[in-house]
């Protein structure tokens, strides 16, 4: 970590008295969050940043957001684009920076937004909606793109479909800026899956499963002409095997802390937050707890870089609260006051870009003109 400085950023609905993008301070030895203020966007649920840290990205209602992050991590806003479609839920940015997906969980599409070296967003390069019926009726039927993320190596997307079950993997064509289907991960009906995240090495695939309330653990090879997924093992995030509640519980986030030696969830309903110990050889899982959050619906979580400390939003009660790990006990303790955040959506931790060139930021009457 050296001297390096980082800051959060919460995205939230901004549908009562919350502005947008809460931006914190962070306090890595001691594991806290020390409030610095507000960046004003609109439902901003979901943010990622640049692969050089120099810009931040945030879904809004408008379509999606950029900002320059500037030395201290504070925000600019250098532009907005459409994406020809409902209001997204998830981003991520390719390898190279050449593009920017956005996951659209109400219309069931898949959108790549070009970006540029100056950190402007472009035009919309593809957009691809997701086809087939689904097995949960509360979920119309219909697909829910809920994630979206590149495949280590850069070769492909994956989309997890909330809606029907499936993570559809596409081919990321740069000579023709297009997204081509080459394969489709079935997952069981009803499972509903959620996020995926892909181990520090790329060889390991984790899949978070809302419905059935696990992660399954994939091997992955895309080193052949199509890429393969291997299923190696499946892990319950909830405190009792056999809860005969389970159905009211939804598993929410998933993060790897940044040494990859510990995978951490949370679970809603039961409100909770398991954490598992990784396999460097194997990528396999084994649960070391399940644990309280003090919170009400947990969405989100992230681990600080000293793989020490973790912070949960929590969306239903209006908080974060933060934790210190305890891994020779296997148990999590509370270590500063909840933050009052309301209804938080997301939470990201980066470090601030090391070298920034300045931009005019917008005035609220520009924003709100645009």
């Amino acid at each position: 970590m050296g001297n390096k400085k980082y800051v959060a950023y919460v995205g939230t609905y901004t549908h009562g008295n919350s502005k947008g993008i809460q931006v914190y301070d962070v306090d890595v030895e001691n594991g806290k969050l020390i409030e610095r203020g507000e960046v004003k966007v609109s439902n901003a649920s979901h943010t990622a940043v640049s692969k050089n840290g120099k810009f931040l990205y945030s879904i809004e209602d408008e379509g999606v957001a950029v900002f320059q992050r500037d030395a201290h991590g504070d925000l600019t806003r250098i532009n907005s684009v459409g994406i020809d479609g409902m209001r997204g839920c998830f981003l991520a940015t390719d390898v190279d920076g050449r593009y920017l997906y956005v996951a659209g969980y109400h219309d069931g599409k898949v959108t790549v937004v070009h970006t540029h070296k100056d950190g402007s967003l472009g035009r919309i390069m593809d957009g691809v909606f997701h086809k087939g019926l689904g097995s949960v009726a509360e979920r119309n039927f219909r697909p829910h793109v809920n994630c979206v993320r590149p495949t280590p190596d850069n070769k492909y997307l994956c989309a997890v479909d909330n809606g029907i079950d499936q993570i559809k993997i596409y081919r990321i064509n740069k000579r023709r800026h297009k997204l081509e289907l080459v394969d489709i991960l079935r997952c069981p009906r009803e499972s509903g899956p959620r996020i995926i995240r892909f181990s520090a090495d790329g060889k390991y695939a984790y899949i978070l499963f809302e419905l059935s309330n696990e992660i399954k653990v994939y091997s992955y090879d895309g080193s052949g002409e199509n890429p393969e997924f291997e299923l190696l093992q499946s892990v319950s995030t909830l405190s009792k095997k056999h809860d005969k509640d389970a159905i009211h519980n939804a598993a929410s986030g998933l993060a790897l802390a940044p040494d990859g030696k510990h995978l951490f969830c949370t679970t809603a309903g039961e409100n909770t937050v398991s954490m598992y110990e990784v396999d460097a050889e194997t990528g396999l899982l084994e649960k070391k707890f399940t644990l309280p959050i003090s919170g009400d619906y947990p969405k989100d979580l992230v681990i600080f870089p000293d793989n020490q400390h973790i912070a949960i939003a929590n969306h239903a009660s209006n908080t974060i609260t933060t934790f210190k790990v305890d891994y020779d006990k296997n148990i999590i303790v509370m270590n500063d006051k909840p933050h009052n955040v309301e209804t938080p959506n997301s939470i990201h931790m980066w470090p601030v870009p090391q070298d920034f060139e300045a931009v005019k930021p917008l005035s609220d009457e520009e924003y709100d003109e645009q």
